[in-house]
């Protein structure tokens, strides 16, 4: 009877505890983590992000410096589980061999190019050179390296960007007035195809207000176009020296049926549009580019910041996004930097 007595109770204690669980199973965590979140940054360091989206798949690249690389995605947050290939690396001299500068990657008349400012190991050198890949993917086939785009002023370049509007492609750039680095300005000129400038360049912003000239000298740069649905066109900016916190997002506005090409054609909103966040580990937000959500539905912002205060211009910039709206008038609302570590919702579709 005893031993028939310990064999009831070990059978008791065994259900027991086996009910617990769903269908027998382990107990449930009280504390599940959330799939449907990510948190920000989306990798530790990464300069001047840029993303394209073709296919179903987003390619990404940042500055590194000596070369060109692309991580390739499905999920723009889940990036930091993506591997880096790299496309091309610069020589070991030449005019191009150093200070390789916040690569953009566009697809353009069904070829892949890659845009990216570079020097000799001297900043006043600095000018814009592409690479052409004919492959639909642009992880295969073969970059060439096309050489120098630049207008025929020939003067210092850096972060070009491609803008088609009603069929005609235009090169939109940062660069100085003279020979001298005492300002940096925002220009534009006519492209006659993806490698090639036509004619003179057009100043269409030029740092004015107070906080645009924060740190020495005077900058204007990493300039972005953003359309919304009805086709009105944005140019966000990076404004101030990125060696400080206040660097910021500014915008211009083409007016309806504007000229690009005509700089009154551009108006500058009076304040930054996207400043930094300092209870929120966001200091120097800057340098951006757009995204739609896999689905299509939401528009999301790709941009640098660092975690601390006075990290300057270096490799601790990393990379983050966050859904933005319209407001009323067709406006962008960007609202302010995500705090860093807070749990956000996961682009539509993800």
């Amino acid at each position: 009877m005893r031993k028939l007595r310990v064999v009831f109770l070990f059978l008791l204690v065994t259900t027991l505890s086996c009910g617990k669980g769903s269908k027998g199973g382990v107990t449930p965590d009280p504390n599940p983590v959330p799939t449907n979140t990510f948190t920000n940054p989306l990798l530790t360091s990464g300069p001047d992000p840029w993303v394209i989206k073709k296919d179903n798949f987003y390619y990404y690249t940042h500055t590194l410096g000596n070369r060109i690389a692309i991580w390739k995605t499905q999920k723009m947050s889940d990036l930091k589980n993506a591997s880096a290939q790299t496309i091309w690396s610069a020589p070991s001299t030449g005019a191009n061999s150093k200070d390789i500068w916040a690569p953009e990657i566009h697809f353009i008349n069904n070829k892949w190019y890659a845009y990216y400012a570079a020097d000799d190991g001297t900043n006043a050198n600095h000018r814009m050179y592409v690479l052409e890949n004919t492959s639909p993917d642009p992880l295969t086939g073969t970059w060439e390296s096309k050489g120098k785009i630049s207008d025929v002023t020939n003067k210092w370049a850096i972060d070009g960007t491609v803008f088609d509007y009603n069929g005609q492609l235009y090169f939109i750039w940062s660069g100085w007035e003279g020979d001298v680095d005492g300002r940096q300005d925002i220009y534009i000129a006519k492209m006659t195809d993806p490698l090639t400038i036509e004619g003179s360049r057009v100043m269409i912003s030029t740092p004015t207000y107070d906080w645009e000239k924060i740190g020495t000298p005077d900058v204007n740069e990493g300039p972005e176009i953003l359309k919304n649905t009805n086709g009105k066109i944005f140019l966000t900016y990076s404004a101030s020296g990125c060696w400080n916190d206040d660097y910021a997002l500014g915008m211009l506005t083409l007016k309806d049926g504007g000229n690009p090409l005509v700089a009154g054609d551009w108006t500058k909103t009076p304040t930054p549009v996207f400043t930094k966040n300092t209870s929120g580990s966001a200091y120097g937000p800057g340098h951006n580019s757009f995204f739609k959500s896999v689905d299509g539905t939401e528009n999301w912002i790709l941009y640098h910041a660092n975690l601390s205060s006075g990290q300057g211009c270096g490799d601790t910039r990393n990379p983050r996004i966050q859904k933005f709206t319209w407001n009323a008038d067709g406006t962008p609302n960007f609202g302010q930097p995500v705090a860093a570590g807070l749990s956000v919702t996961k682009p539509s579709g993800e």
